[in-house]
């Protein structure tokens, strides 16, 4: 009997829906269906990117809390891609937090050797790449293992400088799930042999959603920056930093 009155409210509902619709002025009809014609078209062709980047990504990401022990990847660097720091602009917001956590442990575990903290220095939060040194040294890191990127100014910048500038050949990349596929394919087209590391974001699950959907969309501009093969929007003359804080550790 429930059901029996469950599909009349349904077949009333849709009804009504019906008669609604069709009292919509006609150039209102006319304008939603070519909205949703448009925004499917653009789900569909945003769609062949996000396949490409996952694919190329494939068999090269682990999740942080994987990695404790020694098994898993090793490089001797490790970059860290920057994020929004805390009003104030001393302290990391929990996202950059969590990844600099993750790159504390890959220290400690012998995964890396050298972090690599790369950002944009001029940002509307602050400095990156100062604010993730600083704490990274809280952390008890030598200050010696750490280089800074104050140019990368997205995730495409990061990786072409870390490859051009410092001459960074093979790399571990740290960021949270949604965006590592993305990160893994743009260093490894810029020529870093790179396995990317997924870092927890407890308390940051709305955000996490909220970047994932746009993530889908952020893979459409990554491919065509990789297929045009764009240079950074910083250009630098080539640096040892890199080079040097490893030397520094084998002597």
């Amino acid at each position: 009997m429930a059901t029996g009155v469950e599909e009349v409210a349904h077949h009333a509902r849709r009804s009504r829906l019906g008669r609604l619709w069709r009292r919509l002025p006609r150039w209102a009809r006319i304008t939603t269906r070519t909205g949703l014609g448009v925004g499917l078209t653009g789900l569909l062709v945003a769609g062949v990117p996000y396949v490409w980047v996952q694919s190329r990504a494939s068999d090269h990401f682990y999740d942080a809390s994987d990695l404790a022990g020694a098994d898993g990847p090793h490089a001797d660097v490790v970059i860290v891609l920057g994020a929004q720091i805390a009003p104030g602009g001393r302290v990391p917001m929990p996202f950059l937090q969590y990844r600099l956590d993750a790159a504390v442990d890959l220290l400690a575990s012998g995964h890396a050797k050298v972090v690599l903290v790369s950002g944009d220095a001029g940002g509307t939060s602050g400095d990156e790449p100062l604010v993730m040194r600083d704490y990274l040294v809280s952390r008890g890191v030598d200050p010696a293992r750490v280089v800074e990127d104050p140019y990368g100014l997205d995730t495409y910048d990061s990786c072409v400088r870390a490859r051009q500038v410092f001459g960074v050949t093979r790399a571990l990349v740290v960021t949270q799930r949604y965006h590592v596929a993305r990160a893994v394919m743009l260093c490894r087209q810029a020529g870093i042999d790179t396995d990317g590391v997924a870092a927890h974001c407890d308390g940051c699950s709305a955000r996490l959603i909220t970047n994932g959907l746009r993530e889908y969309f952020a893979c459409t501009k990554a491919a065509w920056e990789a297929w045009r093969d764009r240079p950074p929007a910083v250009s630098s003359p080539p640096s040892n930093a890199v080079t040097e804080a490893l030397g520094a550790l084998n002597r």
